[in-house]
């Protein structure tokens, strides 16, 4: 008896994770397939970079600022990219970063998303703007990459590790399909340091998990994985602007936003924007550009 307790536990704590794992999956699907917030992302975000934006200034349109994100990521992955080096995009949204690295460098981009909806945006503004032939969008999880080991020079994510209900699994994968030499770079939400669960949960409860990660976190667990030369380019002042820009946009457009937008999704958002504005300005998270390479 004694000689079996130990694995079955094992499996059944396996099976019980993969299986919230699942589920976070099937709600961060189900968000981002909704016409309801589809909608919002194209009237609002600009439906071609869906994350949190670096502001020249604090009235500067969230579409440019979220380009300038992107320009930040890909910076840090530059000296792994080029016409003959291919990167993988996890939790690729609509497409946009693929888009800029793939015209930037002239790389092969696998941009991996569970979103079927979005997938189908994505490759249709690709097709359209030439670049299908670069840009390979594949729905699936970043949980479980569909790709062999060391397949990419670089492997990018713009806020999408905060929906996992696995974030160790998560890092694991995405070392694991680099190449020796490859580099990482990612944006997550997070938690401030030493912040309780229960104080962000008002604001956390739109991207359906319990909590966020840590920097610490982050890099710790890249350092075990043996990434090296970690680091956190920290932009957490820039979030008070953003989730201030999105209130005050999505505020002002209330009434031209309900022609396309759910008068219940709408009150949620007008309502969970300003909870994301007030804990920015309180301290409770943080935001910028994690990044490490593969000796």
């Amino acid at each position: 008896m004694t000689g079996h307790s130990t694995p079955r536990s094992g499996e059944e704590a396996t099976r019980k994770h993969e299986g919230t794992s699942r589920a976070y999956e099937e709600a961060t699907r189900d968000y981002y397939d909704s016409r309801d917030v589809d909608a919002f992302y194209d009237a609002v975000w600009g439906g071609e970079d869906i994350h949190t934006g670096i502001y020249a200034h604090p009235g500067e349109a969230v579409a440019d600022a979220s380009r300038r994100t992107v320009d930040r990521v890909a910076d840090r992955l530059a000296h792994r990219l080029g016409p003959d080096r291919a990167v993988l995009d996890l939790g690729s949204g609509y497409g946009g970063t693929a888009r800029r690295l793939a015209g930037r460098f002239g790389c092969r981009v696998v941009a991996l998303n569970l979103s079927a909806a979005q997938n189908e945006r994505h490759r249709a503004v690709n097709a359209a703007r030439g670049l299908d032939g670069l840009i390979d969008v594949v729905t699936g999880s970043f949980h479980d990459i569909p790709c062999p080991d060391g397949s990419f020079d670089a492997v990018c994510s713009l806020e999408a590790f905060c929906h996992s209900g696995d974030r160790p699994r998560v890092l694991s994968e995405a070392v694991r399909v680099l190449k020796p030499g490859g580099a990482l770079a990612f944006t997550d939400i997070m938690a401030a340091e030493d912040v309780a669960a229960e104080a962000l949960r008002p604001a956390v409860s739109r991207l359906g998990v319990d909590a966020l990660a840590t920097v610490p976190f982050y890099r710790g667990r890249l350092a075990e994985l043996g990434l090296t030369g970690t680091g956190f380019d920290d932009h957490s002042g820039q979030l008070v602007t953003h989730y201030d820009r999105l209130t005050a946009e999505t505020a002002a457009r209330t009434a031209e936003l309900g022609d396309r937008i759910g008068a219940a999704y709408l009150a949620h958002l007008n309502e969970n924007l300003p909870v994301w504005a007030d804990a920015a300005r309180r301290g409770l998270l943080r935001w910028g550009v994690l990044h490490g390479g593969r000796p």
